[in-house]
């Protein structure tokens, strides 16, 4: 037996958390882990275009935490489920800090802002680290708006904006490509 990809149960606005709720999809929880889902297939996109090896085993890690953090935000915060879900630990936001490190030992300094661009791996990291910063910011006025907000979240997402900002000068680096300086004009 095989299920149906659609219910109907969403037909007039609402949705299900975890825990039962049905809650109206404009609801900033589910805009919070929409823009995760979004990042994350995102990222799907990055993966297949980058071309670094090194880099793709690392991406398919924070595709699993982009799940392990959508499932977080998906969860009335509300109820007691019987269900265990995983949860993110300080190892994982570590993980983004290494990789960042390792990275910059090879990547010149850093001397001015640069424009996205310049090669179509490094161009799509850029786009994949506008929606993890948008993510953050959902997250970021969940809490203030006295949601409940597990603290590793916002952290991994701030960490991962900044991985993926030097993914993107890395995937230039690895294809010879400089970055591309911003110039301002001034007068």
């Amino acid at each position: 037996m095989s299920f149906k990809i659609y219910t109907k149960t969403g037909d007039e606005g609402k949705t299900s958390l975890i825990g039962g709720t049905r809650t109206s999809k404009a609801n900033i929880r589910i805009e919070s882990y929409g823009t995760v889902d979004e990042l994350n297939s995102y990222l799907g996109l990055v993966n297949d275009t980058m071309d670094v090896a090194s880099a793709n085993a690392v991406i398919k890690e924070i595709q699993d935490r982009l799940f392990t953090i959508g499932s977080a935000l998906a969860t009335d915060p509300n109820k007691n489920i019987k269900m265990s879900l995983p949860d993110l630990h300080d190892e994982d936001v570590m993980m983004l800090e290494n990789e960042i490190d390792k990275m910059n030992e090879v990547l010149p300094d850093l001397k001015s802002f640069i424009l996205p661009g310049g090669h179509i791996g490094a161009s799509n990291a850029h786009v994949a680290r506008c929606i993890c910063r948008r993510a953050e910011r959902i997250c970021v006025h969940m809490q203030e708006e006295g949601e409940f907000m597990p603290a590793h979240i916002i952290i991994y997402l701030n960490r991962l904006s900044d991985y993926l900002f030097t993914l993107a000068r890395f995937i230039s680096f690895q294809h010879q490509v400089a970055d591309v300086e911003w110039h301002p004009r001034l007068g």
